[in-house]
């Protein structure tokens, strides 16, 4: 399945055959300390950088995350499928969004879907 947008995202969960619980980890891009002189330059310009994640939540609505204060570039989407017709747990939600940090911090995200603030998906290279 394609997605060209974050509308197409959530038309996606709700047309699954079980609950599903979206799963964000918003993030920003930093420019790490012992970045070079090409590195800086490039940041500058709006590339590159280091993804740190900010925070988290498993709620379907991005523009609550206004309400937290932090000012994010990307946002990292996941679905967790429930089972037998029920949603997943909070706890299990919970689990979820603290191995998609780790992973994030590892820069593995390949299994997730990025998004800018416009609600656009992100190529990250």
């Amino acid at each position: 399945m394609s997605i060209a947008n974050f509308d197409e995202l959530l038309r996606a969960a709700r047309e699954q055959s079980q609950p599903q619980r979206l799963l964000f980890v918003f993030a920003n891009a930093v420019l790490p300390d012992d970045s070079t002189p090409e590195q800086r330059a490039r940041f500058g310009a709006g590339q590159g950088g280091a993804l740190t994640p900010l925070m988290s939540v498993d709620k379907a609505q991005v523009e609550e995350s206004r309400q937290y204060g932090q000012d994010w570039s990307i946002v990292f989407v996941a679905s967790l499928s429930g089972r037998d017709g029920r949603a997943p747990t909070s706890k299990e939600a919970d689990q979820s969004l603290q191995r998609m940090i780790e992973s994030i911090k590892s820069g593995l995200f390949g299994s997730f879907i990025p998004f800018d603030r416009r609600g656009e998906p992100v190529l990250l290279s």
